[in-house]
């Protein structure tokens, strides 16, 4: 029987005439990594708000481990963690010393306190730095620490907003490890980010925001699925002139045609015969090709298919 761990049903929640979310509801279900995608402006910050009772919605329920969540739920809320986008970390405090607080926040016995803030510090790998302050790390050793205070505790939920913004690509895999891992120990996990690599790696059900609503959901491959688009040709061709690109465009299977700096990006609807039918038509008109690359959809295709807008509008 799967144990959902979060409930929200046909949440409201209005900022004088802005509707910011929309009878949106939405289930995660214990052990699964979530993907909570939308453009900027879609809801995802608000709903999240909600969630963890920090604004008062307008309608709607909200359940966290079977129970309803309000802003005293204390009960509820030692066993969520949280890593929003900006960096919420003391200044003047250590590394040690950060972690320290925050978990002293939920922990209250010294002893176990200590024993969780050293796991902690071991699972981020901070070992080297305790003694420094937030201001001498680099960008993606004070992610590790932002990471450290949102999980020193052991929630059983974690809340992750865009972790891994603004740091280096080695950072950014090393941080994605440790959510993995923080699964493979049993969180379930809320996870929003503008990286669609990310979601593809790491989530195994995604839902997808635009103006308030829920407007798709689904694992990537049932994503996938719901789109017009099912692949993308991308052919270098030199001197592509405009009643070509007409020709190409009238292909029964062809949903649009970009040329720019002499690469061509075709993208065709589902099907089998998309490559053969351009190659077609490039052969009948004499037109040299190449390099031939065939692509399925992404999660990318199917975000501006979906809402019109790119991930970081």
């Amino acid at each position: 029987m799967v144990n959902t761990i979060v409930s929200i049903e046909n949440l409201v929640k209005r900022y004088k005439d802005l509707i910011a979310v929309d009878n949106f509801s939405l289930h995660v279900n214990e052990g699964e990594v979530l993907g909570l995608l939308g453009p900027n402006g879609s809801g995802k910050t608000t709903t999240i708000n909600c969630l963890l009772a920090l604004v008062t919605k307008d309608n709607g329920d909200i359940n966290v481990f079977g129970k309803k969540m309000s802003q005293n739920a204390y009960d509820i809320k030692r066993d969520i963690g949280v890593v929003l986008q900006n960096v919420a970390v003391f200044e003047e405090l250590t590394v040690y010393e950060n972690i320290d607080y925050f978990c002293g926040l939920y922990i209250k016995d010294n002893a176990t306190r200590k024993r969780y803030v050293q796991e902690a510090i071991d699972f981020v790998q901070l070992n080297d730095q305790v003694k420094m302050v937030p201001k001498k790390l680099s960008g993606g050793l004070l992610r590790r620490l932002n990471i450290a205070c949102g999980i020193a505790h052991k929630p059983k939920l974690i809340i992750l907003d865009e972790p891994t913004v603004a740091v280096d690509p080695q950072s950014r895999e090393y941080i994605l490890d440790g959510i993995k891992k923080l699964n493979e120990q049993g969180a379930t996990i809320i996870y929003t980010s503008h990286y669609m690599e990310e979601i593809e790696q790491l989530c195994s059900r995604i839902v997808i925001m635009d103006a308030g609503k829920k407007i798709a959901e689904g694992t990537k491959q049932e994503l996938k699925r719901m789109i017009k688009t099912g692949e993308t040709v991308k052919i270098e061709i030199l001197n592509l002139d405009e009643e070509h690109l007409n020709g190409l465009r009238r292909i029964e299977t062809v949903t649009s045609v970009k040329y720019r700096d002499e690469l061509l990006e075709i993208k065709c609807e589902q099907g089998t015969n998309n490559l053969m039918l351009v190659m077609r038509y490039l052969d009948e008109h004499n037109i040299p090709a190449g390099r031939i690359l065939s692509e399925l959809p992404t999660l990318n295709d199917v975000f501006l298919e979906m809402t019109g807008k790119e991930l970081r509008d």
